[in-house]
């Protein structure tokens, strides 16, 4: 019966892994392997069997978990655009929030552009200051 029990909450953590794919019931799944095995072989008693999962799901969470975390880890590609940040552009088109419009231009590329103080309008011919990036579009602020 303590075999079939742990057969099946195996199974359980299993499809619970593969529906979440983000290494959340991997250990609880081992541990609910190797438990249902001593079940098997060891007959330890219901209660020594819950000690023995927790513990070997314990045991497998803290081994390989750092190692899966450094694995898993998606390391940022930089851009050029994050080059542009406290760079200084000249206004093309006039920045303005309500009509939707703004262009500068920065190292001879047109970039979308917006002010970053929010309702202020930019002429044409203003340098601005670039204070971030954000897609295809540059946060700028007028040069003082």
């Amino acid at each position: 019966m303590e075999v079939l029990f742990w057969a099946l909450t195996t199974l359980a953590f299993i499809i619970a892994e593969a529906i979440t794919i983000q290494l959340v019931s991997i250990w609880f799944a081992s541990g609910a392997f190797i438990t249902m095995i001593c079940a098997y072989f060891l007959k330890p008693g219901f209660i020594a069997e819950l000690v023995i999962f927790i513990v070997v799901s314990a045991l497998l969470l803290v081994i390989t978990y750092p190692l899966l975390k450094n694995w898993r880890h998606v390391k940022h590609v930089g851009t050029n655009s994050e080059l542009e940040v406290g760079k200084t552009a000249s206004v093309i088109e006039e920045i303005d929030r309500d009509k939707g419009t703004g262009r500068v231009r920065s190292n001879g590329v047109d970039w979308a552009a917006v002010s970053a103080d929010g309702d202020d309008i930019i002429p044409v011919g203003t340098v601005v200051t670039i204070v971030q990036v954000q897609g295809a579009k540059l946060f700028v602020t007028a040069k003082t």
